[in-house]
């Protein structure tokens, strides 16, 4: 049976994880960040793929994302992931195989959910306590959204702007907004959504997404072992 297609609409945002093979670090220093977000870069140009936040851990990758046309995403994904592949394991002397196959990717909805999809990825490094700050984490989007970082490759997203028209009460807003955590619902439901690659949203953007794509997109219970399964 062939791989169920991810969901692609253009114009609307995603949240892509791409993880390690087997949990393992894809960055074993700075210089590996350094190259990684290098070809992410040239890999936005040339696809005109919108990228609003990013977190790089040490085993994994989360990107908020726009493509413009269909299949821009994956064809970023898959072009700048082979490369990236051939530089550290260049660098390493090894041939391992270093993702763990295809990246995750779930549709984000509206302002609500785009909003508390950025502050997800952006806090990661704070639930993997790393830090206490994510604005002292160096590789993550944070920094730029809050002033402290210029020339970023973002693009912020239309929901990110709206939180006011002057950029230094946006950045103090948003400063604000991740000083409080998610709530547990929250964490659930980007999880879910994410590990089951639908699409996170209100139930008219869903009745959308599925109208577009004559696909379900919301998510299915967990499978329970029954007694005979333990």
């Amino acid at each position: 049976m062939g791989r169920t297609p991810r969901f692609d609409l253009p114009g609307v945002p995603q949240h892509i994880v791409q993880r390690g093979n087997n949990r393992l670090p894809c960055f074993l220093d700075d210089r590996d960040r350094l190259d990684y977000l290098h070809l992410l870069r040239e890999a936005l140009t040339a696809t005109g793929v919108r990228l609003h936040a990013y977190a790089l851990m040490d085993n994994h990758v989360h990107l908020l994302a726009t493509p413009g046309g269909p299949g821009d995403l994956s064809r970023m994904m898959q072009k700048f992931g082979r490369q990236y592949v051939g530089l550290f394991n260049a660098r390493h002397r090894r041939t391992d195989t270093l993702w763990e196959g295809r990246y995750k990717a779930c549709l984000i909805g509206d302002e609500r959910y785009l909003l508390a999809c950025q502050r997800y990825i952006e806090l990661n490094p704070v639930r993997a306590r790393i830090t206490d700050d994510p604005l002292a984490y160096r590789w993550s989007s944070c920094a730029a959204h809050l002033g402290q970082r210029i020339g970023s490759m973002l693009t912020p997203h239309p929901a990110w702007l709206a939180l006011d028209a002057n950029p230094v009460s946006r950045s103090k807003i948003w400063r604000d907004l991740l000083d409080e955590a998610l709530t547990d619902e929250q964490l659930v439901e980007i999880r879910a959504y994410l590990q089951q690659q639908r699409a996170w949203g209100r139930d008219d953007f869903r009745a959308m997404v599925e109208a577009k794509t004559r696909r379900f997109a919301g998510t299915r219970p967990a499978h329970r072992p029954s007694k005979r399964d333990k």
